[in-house]
């Protein structure tokens, strides 16, 4: 019996070293979530979804239902990921000059507008309707990776940069429409500490301030006050990221070493119960 354990912790370990294991994993709960969802276990899953998570320190209080944890926070932490390899790229890869920047930046611009453009032709005249013109503007970057990553180093590099940099614009698009056309009452106070720390990291960038825990501790502030202020937080993951330097002055690179500690991570947490 200890074997057959042994061998089954083994296999299972293996399988998260795999490229595809996170693709391979979504997939799996996608379909998961969608059986339970139309099944008699539909009530149960939602109250898992709606149990209440409250964190407070003092007068800090962030009380919101699990769904929105996972969608503000584990996605902010995928989202952090993705603009560390999107600086990377920038930088360094496959997206270090401005006509590589274009291509994608125009089709996530293309993503944008056509959707938008038939959903407000097809709902033209219903003033109800009409208020949902931005929904069909979002990609869920997520699939879209685990579907590439699904196919593991048979999808060429260059296809995987070209939808990760489309997809992070089209979906950084999406958070400004969320935040001037349907964010509720902005909170001026919580904007102004966003942009605040926001400054603070830039400032520790350009002071060349190496130490990854100096960012991670600012961009939690930033997150807070982001999720304070009424716009999507997922934003404060990207912009934190975008602060993290490439190199420091013995040429190490604190930003590969981040977005390598995170990679296995985040693999796993964007298999998450939203889908």
């Amino acid at each position: 019996m200890n074997n057959e354990s042994s061998h089954v912790a083994s296999a299972i370990r293996e399988f998260l070293k795999l490229e595809s294991a996170g693709g391979i994993l979504l997939c799996i709960t996608a379909a998961l979530a969608m059986i339970v969802a139309n099944s008699p276990l539909s009530g149960l899953y939602q109250s898992l979804l709606d149990t209440p998570v409250a964190v407070q320190v003092g007068v800090l209080s962030i009380d919101k239902p699990l769904l929105l944890w996972i969608n503000d926070g584990l996605m902010a932490v995928f989202f952090f990921l993705v603009g560390l390899e999107i600086k990377r790229e920038v930088l360094e890869g496959e997206l270090s000059s401005v006509s590589q920047i274009a291509l994608p930046g125009i089709g996530a611009v293309g993503g944008m507008v056509v959707p938008a453009a038939i959903y407000a032709w097809i709902n033209w005249g219903d003033v109800e309707a009409m208020n949902g013109w931005a929904i069909p503007v979002a990609t869920d970057i997520a699939f879209a990776l685990a579907l590439l990553s699904v196919f593991g180093s048979r999808v060429p590099v260059a296809l995987k940069v070209f939808l990760l940099t489309l997809a992070i614009f089209d979906d950084l698009g999406a958070i400004v429409i969320i935040a001037l056309f349907y964010s509720g009452d902005l909170s001026l106070t919580a904007l102004i500490v966003g942009a605040s720390a926001l400054v603070v990291a830039v400032a520790m960038n350009r002071l060349g301030v190496s130490r990854t825990s100096s960012y991670i501790l600012v961009g939690i502030v930033l997150w807070i006050a982001v999720l304070k202020s009424g716009v999507h937080a997922t934003l404060a993951g990207v912009l934190i990221a975008f602060c993290v330097p490439m190199r420091d002055a013995e040429g190490r690179s604190p930003l590969r070493e981040l977005e390598h500690d995170l990679h296995g991570a985040c693999r796993l947490l964007v298999c998450r119960s939203t889908t």
